[in-house]
């Protein structure tokens, strides 16, 4: 049994240990054999080796060639691994599936880029049926957040039309190699068939979120001015005078319905 190679501080990887936590993820999980599953970032191959011994087959997305070697050599049926050596954010998940929501993800997100990567799978939506990830439990609570509070942001927005998050549990820094500085959380995204709200622009929609929480503190008049007026704002039935840590999801899909594709060109070349 070769070693595990040491954790690069550049790639982020904390490399999960605790069989306790890697149980309660596979409970989270409840892998069946038919699955098609795909799990970003191995790691060690903590929760790869329990994964490949219940699916007929298992996608593993990892960066480093070092753990990838080291995967070859512990997985007693090396055969049911495909391995993909590659930047999850270069990944077109839509390849790796025939048929529409079939793609479980999973993962231990690399503190760094977890947020690049929820925004690069919410491109693949459609693709998806789940997904359970291990992230930062600030980014964790920041996804789950309710408005008016300081964690309540652009992520919070940008992923609540087209996602369903639930909070599965809490993992602690012991439960890792070299232990983080931060709590971590599992979360279970469910990716809807449709938005939660009327939707009619999603460029419109993500450059106006965008634009709003660049200046969270200030009144819509504000952020928004040169985008809406404030006869615009009120029309959807929103006071101007509020500000967008305030607002609901569903009031930022009313005044993207409002804009124009002058935003989207804006946000671009800003």
């Amino acid at each position: 049994m070769s070693l595990t190679p040491l954790p690069r501080k550049r790639l982020g990887q904390h490399f999960l240990h605790d069989h306790t936590v890697i149980d309660r993820l596979i409970r989270a999980i409840l892998p069946s054999p038919k699955d098609n599953i795909i799990e970003i970032g191995s790691g060690g191959g903590a929760l790869t080796l329990p994964l490949i011994k219940i699916v007929e087959k298992l996608h593993v997305i990892e960066l480093d060639e070092r753990m990838t070697a080291h995967l070859m050599e512990i997985v007693e049926d090396p055969e049911r691994l495909i391995v993909h050596q590659d930047d999850v954010l270069k990944v077109n998940f839509s390849s790796l599936t025939n048929n529409p929501h079939s793609l479980r993800i999973v993962g231990n997100l690399p503190y760094n880029i977890s947020t690049p990567i929820l925004f690069h799978l919410l491109n693949y939506r459609e693709a998806i049926k789940d997904i359970h990830i291990m992230l930062q439990k600030e980014v964790a609570t920041r996804i789950t957040a309710s408005p008016g509070g300081k964690d309540y942001g652009r992520l919070t927005v940008m992923l609540a039309p087209w996602i369903d998050a639930e909070t599965c549990f809490d993992v602690g820094p012991a439960a890792f190699t070299p232990p983080p500085k931060v709590t971590s959380t599992v979360l279970r995204l469910i990716p809807r068939d449709s938005p939660r709200f009327p939707l009619s622009d999603e460029a419109r929609f993500s450059a106006l979120v965008a634009r709003a929480f660049s200046m969270r503190r200030k009144m819509l008049t504000n952020s928004l001015r040169h985008w809406l007026t404030r006869e615009q704002i009120i029309s959807a039935g929103i006071d101007p005078t509020n500000r967008p840590e305030n607002l609901f999801p569903e009031d930022f899909g009313k005044l993207a319905a409002l804009g124009s594709d002058y935003w989207v060109k804006e946000s671009i070349e800003k």
